[in-house]
Formats: structure tokens, C-alpha cells, sequence
């Protein structure tokens, strides 16, 4: 890490979007009840010494349960899962600290501790019930995405077949409740239409917690241009990631092509160039990080965890970025789109 980028994070540590470690801890134990996340935990792509290695000063942990689930045990083990992330904070409170807002996150950073931030993935986490909604947000929940891979019956995934047209009535109950409580509308994972719906509807900004920009990899689940140029007048952001498949079109042929022949290479160099087209079309203000780490098997070859936000932030700065550009990037455009969707 060079002087200039250690000490841009030290002014302005990274605000990740989204990490999926709670669910593969889930996965290893269901319980959870004796596995420590100090690291190194080599098996997984985050642990508390890399985040801080990272730079990271605030993490949106997902809440992430399969939209598979049947509504009620969407909720109940969505429920679960806010109650596995309380539980990391209690052990390491040394290490991190629960956040409901852009005030505790600052406070957090002036202890030295991260920041930890509750994102809920997929509107099946709400059961299907504007009070499982209530409930979540009084757990801590401060992001809700629309979908996830599957369409809710009020709402239109990216990767399902088209069914509410966007979002049907009780979709935009649902966006105009989260403005009123305060749980920003995350559109990663929903389809276009849902997209645009979602914006008519908000008074508040959204954010992408985990997408990239569907110009340059025609993948459905990152974000078309006239989304990225409405971002500018909403206030929102989109937090770009890592994901292989999102940030290289010769990649993402290949995985839909059945993974056949050699794996095309991917580096921090398309995750930038993702950055850079979001501040061209959105503008500086509306763009961020959010790599997905823990939530998919392959990444970028110089982004293997969550250690490695420094060589991103090389990248750009090795094509010009100021100071300025860069600390906007790394979290005060998340802190502000934070601060102002509080209820």
C-alpha cells in the first residue's frame, strides 16, 4: 500500500456495500456458536484482521437467506441471521460496533472499531407483511434489496421471468414504507423495470449495494445507463463489485457458456473501469464500493479478499483520481446517502 492510499484511509475508510459472511459462517455452523472472526480464516474471504488491512471502516453485513424460502421462513431465518450478526458484534466489541445510522458510524471509526451496518437481501426477508418490514428495521436492518435471483410476488428479480411488470401496487407500499422507516431501497438484484419503478416511487435516495454497469458487460444484473444518469437526481449510489461475471464480458460468456476452455483473467483493471463509467454517467457523487465478498466462488485475481480495497484505489489513482474522488469512493458518498435516508 503506498503512503498516499494508507493515509486516504485513514481520512476516509472504505464503506463496503456488501459481504455475505454471515451466511457462510451459516454454512460452516448453524449455530455459530464458537467460531471466531479475529482470523485468519483463510477458508472464507473475510475476518477482522483483513478488513482492517483493507482499510474498511464500515461494513454492510448481508443478511442473506436463499429466496427459495417459503415466505414465513424467510422471514424467521432472515431474523436468524440479524440475530448472528448481533452476536459477532457482542464478541469482538473491541473490533466492532453495531450501527443504525451515519452517526454511529462515525462514532465507531473515532474508536477504532468497524463499523457494522445490517443490509437484508431479498424482499422475501419481510415475509410478505409491511410489519415483517417494521420488524426487521427494529432489529437494525437499514438496507432491504427489492429481490433477489427470484421474484417476490410484489417485485421483479433481474434474473427471473417477468411477472409484476416492475412493481406492483403493495412493491411501492413496501419502497415508500422503507423511506418512512428508514431502510434505504437497495435495487441490486431487481430488473430494469423494477429499477425504474422503485424510482418513481422513492423520496428518498437508493443505492446498488453490489452491481456494476451493464454497458460495459451485458450481464442483467448490472445497471443500464439511463438507471446510472437517474442516480444523479435521486442522490443514490452505485457500489460497485467484484464479481467476475459482472466485470468482464469475455468471462461472463464463458461461465454461460458451461465454463468450457480457460478461464478468462480478471483483475482490479475492469473493476475499475466499471468505477470510472459509473462517475462518467452518475457523476462523482453517486458511485461506491460493494465487493460481494463471501457471496461467490471466483474473484478478481488481485481482489482475492477483503485486504485488497488498496489495489483498487492504486489503479485509480494510477489514472488520475484526486484525493477528493477517491475518499468519495471510499465512503463519504455512502456516508451521506446513509444520513440522508434515516427516518
Amino acid at each position: 500500500m503506498t503512503d498516499r492510499i494508507a493515509r486516504l484511509l485513514v481520512e476516509s475508510p472504505v464503506v463496503e456495500g456488501h459481504n455475505d459472511l454471515p451466511w457462510a459462517l451459516r454454512l460452516v455452523d448453524a449455530h455459530v456458536s464458537e467460531l471466531d472472526v479475529v482470523g485468519p480464516l483463510p477458508q472464507f474471504h473475510t475476518d477482522l484482521g483483513r478488513l482492517a488491512a483493507g482499510g474498511v471502516g464500515a461494513q454492510w453485513w448481508s443478511v442473506y437467506v436463499p429466496s427459495t424460502l417459503p415466505e414465513d421462513e424467510a422471514l424467521r431465518t432472515t431474523i436468524e441471521q440479524v440475530h448472528l450478526v448481533h452476536r459477532m458484534v457482542a464478541r469482538h466489541p473491541d473490533r466492532l460496533a453495531l450501527a443504525l445510522n451515519a452517526d454511529d458510524v462515525a462514532k465507531a471509526l473515532a474508536d477504532g472499531r468497524i463499523a457494522s451496518l445490517i443490509g437484508a437481501e431479498g424482499g422475501h426477508s419481510i415475509g410478505g407483511s409491511l410489519a415483517g418490514l417494521w420488524a426487521l428495521h427494529a432489529l437494525g436492518v437499514r438496507y432491504l434489496t427489492l429481490t433477489h435471483n427470484d421474484n417476490t410476488s410484489w417485485a421483479d428479480s433481474a434474473t427471473d421471468v417477468r411477472r409484476a411488470g416492475g412493481l406492483t401496487e403493495f412493491g411501492r407500499d413496501v419502497v415508500r414504507r422503507m423511506n418512512e422507516l428508514g431502510v434505504i431501497v437497495d435495487l441490486s438484484h431487481v430488473s430494469a423495470e423494477t429499477m425504474a419503478a422503485a424510482l418513481d416511487t422513492t423520496s428518498k435516495p437508493v443505492m446498488f449495494s453490489h452491481s456494476c454497469a451493464r454497458a460495459l458487460v451485458d450481464h442483467p444484473r448490472n445497471v443500464p445507463d439511463d438507471i446510472l444518469r437517474r442516480l444523479a437526481t435521486n442522490g443514490g449510489l452505485c457500489m460497485v463489485a467484484f464479481v467476475p461475471q459482472f466485470v468482464d464480458e469475455d468471462y461472463r460468456t464463458w461461465d454461460a457458456g458451461g465454463s468450457v476452455g480457460d478461464k478468462p483473467v480478471v483483475t482490479s483493471r475492469q473493476v475499475a473501469d466499471h468505477v470510472e463509467h459509473v462517475r462518467e454517467v452518475a457523476g462523482i457523487d453517486h458511485v461506491g464500493i460493494g465487493g460481494d465478498f463471501d457471496g461467490c466462488p471466483d474473484l478478481p485475481q488481485d481482489l482475492a479478499d477483503v485486504s485488497t480495497y488498496p489495489r483498487l484505489l492504486a489503479e485509480l489513482a494510477d489514472r488520475g483520481w484526486s484525493d477528493q474522488e477517491l475518499m468519495q469512493l471510499t465512503g463519504r458518498n455512502a456516508l451521506r446517502v446513509l444520513a440522508e435516508s434515516a427516518g
